[in-house]
C-alpha cells in the first residue's frame, strides 16, 4: 500500500546544494579548494560546536569566531556567508506543496543552525509549509539521533510504515528505517521526485509525464 506521510529535511533537499554553495565562497573568500571541509568537518573541536550548535547549546555567534580564527579570516556572520549562494529549490517544495494538496501529511525534520544573525529559513513559512515541523535546536537534539524520528512521528500522529524520509545525508537514514520508514537518499529533484511518486501513490512535479 502505498505510504501517506512524507518527511523531509531541509538545507541540501529543499534548498540548493550546500556544497556547491561551499565552493563559491571559498572562491569568493581566496581560500584553497577544501579548505572549508578541512577546517570544520575534520576538526573535532569544529565538529563538536557544531553538535552543540545544532542542539542549541551554541550560538551562531560562538561558531562563527571559532571558524573564523581556524580558516583566518574575518568571522562575523560567518554561516550566512559560507551558504549566500543558497537558494530554494523550488521544485521541491513544490513536490511537498503537491503532496499535502493530494490529502497526504508532511513534516520538517532538520538540523537547525540558530536563527540569528543566518536564518536558513528565512523567506520561507514552514510552519504553513508543513504539518509538523520540528528543528533540532528547539528540542536539544540533532539527527542521527533516534529521538528525533520519534518525536516528529508524534508530532505527525503516524507511525514509522506510513512514513518516507528524505535526507542528503546517508548517515540520517538508518534511524528512520528502525522505525520502519522508508528512505530516500537526495541527489536531484528527478531521483527523488520518482522515488516518491512510487512510495507515496502520488503524481508529483518533477517527472515529465508519459503521452497516453
Amino acid at each position: 500500500m502505498p505510504r501517506t506521510c512524507l518527511i523531509v529535511d531541509f538545507g541540501g533537499v529543499l534548498t540548493t546544494s550546500f556544497d556547491d554553495a561551499v565552493r563559491g565562497f571559498e572562491v569568493r573568500e581566496g581560500l584553497p579548494e577544501g579548505a572549508v571541509e578541512k577546517t570544520w568537518y575534520r576538526d573535532p573541536a569544529m565538529v563538536e560546536l557544531t553538535h552543540d550548535l545544532e542542539r542549541g547549546r551554541a550560538t551562531q555567534y560562538a561558531w562563527n569566531r571559532r571558524l573564523g580564527r581556524a580558516l583566518g579570516i574575518d568571522g562575523t556572520d560567518l554561516l550566512g556567508r559560507i551558504f549566500a549562494d543558497t537558494r530554494l529549490d523550488e521544485s521541491m517544495t513544490s513536490v511537498v506543496a503537491q503532496v499535502r494538496a493530494a490529502g497526504l501529511r508532511a513534516g520538517l525534520l532538520s538540523n537547525s543552525m540558530g536563527l540569528a544573525p543566518w536564518n536558513m529559513y528565512r523567506g520561507f513559512d514552514i510552519h504553513a509549509s508543513f504539518d509538523a515541523v520540528l528543528l533540532s535546536a528547539q528540542h536539544g537534539m540533532r539527527k542521527p539521533e533516534p529521538a528525533m524520528y520519534e518525536l516528529i512521528l508524534k508530532m505527525l500522529e503516524v507511525p514509522g510504515d506510513a512514513c518516507v524520509f528524505v535526507d542528503d545525508n546517508a548517515e540520517n537514514l538508518p534511524p528512520a528505517e528502525a522505525l520502519g520508514m522508508a528512505t530516500v537518499l537526495h541527489r536531484s529533484v528527478e531521483h527523488s521526485s520518482t522515488r516518491l511518486e512510487q512510495l507515496l501513490g502520488v503524481v508529483v512535479p518533477g517527472i515529465p509525464q508519459k503521452e497516453n
